[in-house]
């Protein structure tokens, strides 16, 4: 019934924040129309957490070892916000993407239905 999930992210400079998600993050893209790139994404899971007052939705990127992806960002000049936040569940960060600001990155803890796939 679902096929994907198709993510937005306003961001108010744009075109920068495209050109992180092609240059640094080598990801791929296709031209929906008028240059207007689609970025694919790794597989992606769903967490549906209690909402403390009105709702409110977050996007993480997901890796394996955060301490080394956070190395390998740095080296191409990425910042990251704030410091690393180890929880039960996950060590969290935050780095700065150009043109669009903070974006969450999580290495999980827990199991994932990721790891469930036949690939």
């Amino acid at each position: 019934m679902i096929t994907g999930v198709h993510v937005i992210v306003f961001a108010p400079e744009a075109e920068r924040a495209r050109a992180f998600f092609r240059d640094v993050l080598a990801l791929e893209s296709v031209d929906a129309g008028g240059g207007w790139p689609i970025f694919a994404l790794p597989p992606a899971e769903l967490a549906c957490h209690p909402a403390e007052g009105s709702e409110a939705h977050e996007l993480y990127l997901m890796c394996d070892d955060l301490a080394s992806t956070l190395a390998q960002l740095r080296s191409k000049g990425v910042g990251v916000a704030g410091d690393v936040s180890e929880q039960r569940w996950g060590a969290r960060a935050r780095i700065e993407v150009p043109g669009l600001g903070p974006l969450g990155l999580y290495e999980p803890h827990h199991p994932s239905p990721l790891t469930l796939r036949v690939t």
